[in-house]
């Protein structure tokens, strides 16, 4: 028995949302008596964090603190209109949304304290923490707890803001016929080290290195724990995940989830991310979003590491320790390659 490491490579483009136009989300924002926000959406946190990142686009946009303004998805028929939460669109295209319409909530916000303080809008900020002021006189200054007070019930305001952001439809070149599929891309590249066993035919994961460029990261935590959990699920769909009888009896095939394979905590090898800014033109404060993205270059490069230790090229997901085992003896043994 001997164990063959090996490492493989993958780079991958990934386009955000569907493409070609036809991918609208909506947004409405709004103000109660207390000067909290609640950001209204049709679209589902699945639990990639969204919720958590329209948030923080909401409370940037308005100028006052996080804590104040709350995201609610709960009810698809009375929210907003949403395409859904899909195609690694959610930061991009919802937020671009709740960023529309709290720019039109803050400037009913700012009309309104504009009133009370006797001064023009045009003349106000807001510091962030829950106070507007007259530039350069902070000592002017009126909360938005107050503000929202004053308009709901002395100048007859409500302080909201509806906003919808649609891709625009590509132009469509008269030579060729031919459109832009996108209007920005997410772009990764991944390096994965495994070690092979050349008698039992099993793949261990031994490291992964990568690195990912998505726009600018609004909220880091979440990025970092989207990229690592989603280059497991690669890992999982590379190596593990499958309905089919596994080796060498077809009654060893899963019954249930409970014998559903994926990987553990002993699986989980160390993993070096870098995430690579690069603002977009087009996103809510230069922002793209992971999705799909994170688990996409890890099958490839499994694969790549694999033929890299013992030099067979499995084709056909997931690959299992039989399909390493009967693509070594088809080779006449294992022939690692040169490491790279």
């Amino acid at each position: 028995m001997t164990r063959h490491r090996g490492r493989g490579m993958a780079s991958i483009n990934y386009p955000i949302g569907m493409n070609l136009g036809g991918d609208p989300s909506q947004a409405l924002v709004h103000s109660n008596p207390s000067g909290k926000f609640t950001v209204a959406l049709s679209s589902i946190d699945l639990g990639q964090g969204m919720k958590s990142v329209t948030r923080q686009i909401c409370a940037e946009t308005l100028g006052v603190p996080v804590e104040d303004v709350y995201v609610d998805t709960a009810d698809s028929d009375t929210g907003p209109h949403c395409m859904g939460s899909f195609a690694s669109r959610g930061t991009h295209r919802v937020g671009n949304a709740v960023m529309a319409a709290a720019r039109e909530a803050r400037g009913v916000m700012m009309e309104a304290a504009a009133e009370e303080l006797e001064v023009n809008a045009a003349d106000l900020e807001t510091d962030g923490r829950g106070n507007i002021h007259v530039k350069g006189a902070p000592h002017r200054s009126i909360s938005t707890k107050d503000v929202a007070i004053a308009a709901q019930f002395k100048q007859g305001k409500t302080i909201s803001g509806r906003g919808i952001f649609l891709v625009p439809l590509s132009d469509v070149d008269p030579e060729t016929g031919e459109m832009s599929p996108a209007t920005c891309y997410a772009h990764a590249c991944l390096v994965a080290e495994v070690e092979v066993d050349d008698e039992t035919g099993e793949v261990a994961m031994v490291r992964m290195d990568s690195a990912y460029e998505l726009g600018r990261a609004l909220n880091p935590r979440l990025v970092e724990q989207q990229l690592v959990g989603g280059a497991w699920m690669g890992v999982s769909h590379a190596l593990y995940e499958t309905p089919e009888p596994y080796y060498p009896d077809p009654t060893h095939g899963p019954r249930d989830f409970v014998e559903y394979l994926m990987p553990g905590p002993g699986d989980i090898c160390p993993h070096d991310i870098a995430v690579l800014e690069r603002p977009a033109p087009d996103g809510p404060f230069g922002a793209k979003g992971p999705g799909e993205m994170c688990a996409n270059p890890v099958l490839p490069a499994v694969a790549n590491a694999i033929f890299n230790a013992v030099g067979v090229r499995i084709d056909e997901l997931p690959i299992t320790p039989e399909k390493v085992l009967r693509a070594i003896k088809a080779q006449g043994g294992a022939r690692p390659q040169a490491r790279r």
